[in-house]
């Protein structure tokens, strides 16, 4: 399948080249530093400009990654609000850049609270948002009080932003180690959001149900390759490898060469 949409997560500096060093169509990236509060920026030359025509001319796709840090479903407002004024500033960069979407985990609350105290902090997000491009809602491997670690939270967290067009990104390393079946991850995820956007197809280090997130390159973790092709070929959805890089030229090809 030599057209099948596939990319990687590169360093933010040049997309472009690295979409070309890893024979990618698409791409994954931050703009700026995924564990700060800063606001965005665009690292290539000539800024958001020049990178949108760059990539229009090269045939490549853009995704950006919102930062790790942002949690806009917690309760303590230290870090809600910050999260929601910096999504929404990533959302703006994202669309000058012309992006075709940003991915932003679930997020979680506290030990103590209510998990639908996060589902309304998520609803309240998206009421003050403008989605001048899509945003996509990621599964995440770890913590009990996750909004989309478990089918029955992202159910949970769908029933309220499914009606203001949330995106999902599947990842299989998540869900391997969320405790979600990833041979039957793909049927079951549209049985509850009726849609996934973009599939991260990354190998996991860890066991089953760990809450680890811990990414291998395709063949190399504790996952079936089968079902890491099911799931790529049952989406019908671009696909970005968050694996080591020195392995991403290959694990592209390898999806190219065995995705049906």
């Amino acid at each position: 399948m030599s057209s099948l949409p596939v990319g990687a997560h590169v360093d933010q500096s040049d997309p472009i080249a690295a979409a070309a060093q890893r024979g990618a169509n698409l791409v994954q990236f931050f703009l700026g530093d995924p564990q700060g509060w800063k606001g965005p920026v665009v690292a290539y030359p000539g800024g958001a400009v020049e990178l949108r025509s760059a990539a229009q001319a090269a045939g490549v796709a853009l995704y950006v990654h919102a930062p790790y840090v942002l949690n806009v479903a917690t309760a303590n407002n230290r870090i809600r609000i910050p999260s929601r004024k910096l999504l929404a500033q990533t959302i703006d960069v994202a669309a000058e850049i012309g992006a075709a979407g940003v991915i932003v985990h679930g997020g979680h609350v506290l030990a103590a609270d209510d998990p639908m105290v996060g589902v309304d902090n998520w609803r309240k997000t998206f009421e003050r948002l403008e989605l001048r491009c899509p945003l996509l809602i990621e599964n995440t491997a770890g913590g009990n009080n996750a909004m989309a670690r478990r089918l029955d939270a992202i159910a949970r967290l769908w029933d309220v932003v499914g009606e203001f067009g949330a995106g999902f990104c599947l990842d299989t390393c998540h869900a391997h180690a969320g405790g979600i079946e990833v041979a039957t991850a793909v049927d079951a995820v549209l049985a509850i959001t009726g849609r996934i956007d973009l599939v991260h197809c990354n190998d996991s280090r860890d066991g089953f149900d760990s809450g680890r997130d811990r990414h291998a390159n395709l063949g190399t973790g504790e996952m079936t390759p089968a079902d890491l092709l099911a799931v790529v070929s049952q989406a019908g959805a671009p696909v970005v490898v968050e694996t080591p890089a020195e392995g991403q030229a290959a694990d592209i090809a390898w999806l190219r060469e065995h995705a049906a």
